[in-house]
């Protein structure tokens, strides 16, 4: 099982989105999404690493893709983005197997629920989706697939409320996992953090999830 620490980064909570992945470059753990556990079936890995760190209120991932193809048709906040070229956090409470799940498309449109389960979940509010910030390298608009090499960033900084922890008393440690997906381009891919140990692609597993540690 991987494990990684969040660092505390105060000067985040004071500066603009946009300014953040500066700001994490210099101060955020960087890790890799470079697992492929179904490589027989899906052998292809794009470049894919995120940058973590926590301010007060939220948590912040600054992910870079390089890759083939890029695609973003979903636009809209509650649909589906994993078709698309989708980056995801998973996380769940120590002592629990409830989780959550916020999955991210490259223009920055999320898809999120709560679940007691992958078929019984509750998903966010019109508010609460409003409530994580984010910024992408790529026009917030929606696009068919694009052929060839492309690279994009995106971050999201997402608040600790939303996870159900408290922000002035956040535990030691959570658990949880990050992907990098695209379903529908013309190269599929289902590359993980932290290794998965079924035999088809599934990301609802909150019994694989790494450590997270908070500093």
């Amino acid at each position: 099982m991987k494990k990684l620490k969040v660092p505390f980064v105060k000067i985040l909570d004071t500066r603009d989105l946009s300014e953040a992945a500066a700001v994490m470059e210099l101060h955020a753990l960087r890790e890799s999404i470079d697992v492929l556990n179904w490589k027989e079936t899906f052998p292809y890995k794009p470049v894919a690493v995120f940058d973590i760190a926590r301010g007060a209120e939220d948590l912040y991932i600054h992910y870079f893709v390089r890759g083939l193809s890029v695609r973003a048709v979903s636009d809209s906040d509650g649909t589906y983005v994993h078709p698309d070229s989708c980056v995801e956090f998973f996380m769940r409470k120590e002592n629990e197997m409830n989780y959550v799940n916020f999955e991210f498309n490259c223009i920055g449109t999320c898809y999120s629920e709560r679940h007691r389960t992958r078929a019984d979940s509750t998903p966010l509010t019109a508010d609460e989706y409003r409530s994580i910030r984010r910024y992408t390298t790529l026009q917030r608009e929606a696009f068919t697939e694009k052929k060839g090499i492309h690279a994009w960033d995106l971050t999201v900084a997402i608040p600790f409320r939303l996870m159900g922890l408290d922000p002035s008393a956040l535990p030691e440690r959570i658990f949880g996992n990050f992907y990098k997906c695209a379903d529908e381009t013309a190269n599929p891919h289902y590359v993980t953090w932290n290794p998965i140990d079924l035999p088809q692609p599934n990301y609802h597993c909150p019994e694989f999830f790494g450590e997270i540690y908070f500093t």
